[in-house]
């Protein structure tokens, strides 16, 4: 069976939002990048977050939730050092389910879709609502060597324009697909899956 590993990218500053987006808590109490990381692990048993080195209380709240937590030095330069950090950290899986902290309302079963095309065979996988490509983005094994060598901050967005021909689309009824939080508006619009929200 393939080893997929989950990477949830928490390494984010929040200039945006003004303040650490990714404790601020959602409708429910449980901070946003709680609310992420445990759709993630639901989907991918062995899931990875990469975090800033001073991320101390956030790195706490991700351990007790079972993710293997890996501090990036080079994170404030941007995503691409954060996915590189992640799959460093993970060589030997058969590929890996990128997911995003600030983005809690993704469903369980559209993260494990996503996984399962990857597993199966899918060389990059999506999911699409609406018309629009959302998160999270799969990634099989073939692509190591070009995420290690990820830098700055367009993380593997040239990897995917440039093999979009390779992409597994998911259409999927989710709206979370698309739903991050870069401003407290965006926390206070949120559609939690389930209704909450």
């Amino acid at each position: 069976m393939a080893r997929i590993v989950g990477l949830l990218l928490a390494a984010g500053q929040g200039r945006r939002f003004g303040g650490d987006k990714l404790l601020q808590p959602l409708a429910d109490g449980t901070p946003v990048a709680v609310a992420a990381a445990r759709a993630l692990k639901a989907a991918c048993v062995d899931s990875i977050a990469v975090l800033r080195p001073e991320q101390d209380a956030l790195a706490s709240l991700l351990e007790a939730e079972g993710l293997r937590v890996v501090r990036c030095a080079a994170a404030r330069s941007g995503m691409g050092h954060s996915l590189a950090a992640g799959v460093a950290a993970s060589r030997d899986a058969h590929g890996w389910l990128v997911a995003l902290a600030d983005m809690p309302c993704i469903r369980v079963a559209t993260l494990q879709a996503v996984a399962e095309l990857i597993g199966g065979g899918a060389a990059l996988a999506a999911p699409r609502y609406a018309e629009r490509r959302g998160h999270p983005v799969g990634f099989a094994s073939r692509w190591r060597d070009a995420l290690l060598a990820l830098e700055g901050d367009e993380g593997a967005r040239a990897i995917l324009q440039q093999s979009r021909f390779l992409l597994h689309v998911l259409e999927t009824d989710d709206p979370g697909v698309l739903q991050d939080v870069d401003s407290p508006a965006d926390l206070a619009a949120l559609r939690l899956p389930g209704g909450g929200g």
